[in-house]
């Protein structure tokens, strides 16, 4: 389901994106990335309202609308 919580990543905040190697650079802040928007979001005033929304916040924040995004990598089977 997407855009029932916004979704906190393993990924530190970077106002310009996060390209591959971002997680084992030094980090900037002390800001984590959460994405996806969330049920609080309406069109009329977030303009993030869309899956591939992307916030930030610090690691010891919480919220009725902040939950987590589960991954993994998948093994080459090459």
């Amino acid at each position: 389901m997407v855009g029932n919580v916004w979704e906190w990543t393993a990924s530190r905040w970077d106002r310009n994106g996060a390209p591959d190697e971002l997680p084992q650079r030094p980090a900037a802040s002390d800001e984590m990335t959460k994405k996806g928007g969330s049920f609080m979001c309406h069109k009329s005033y977030c303009y993030r309202y869309r899956c591939a929304a992307r916030s930030q916040n610090t690691a010891d924040t919480s919220s009725a609308n902040i939950g987590f995004r589960c991954a993994i990598d998948v093994a080459n089977s090459d």
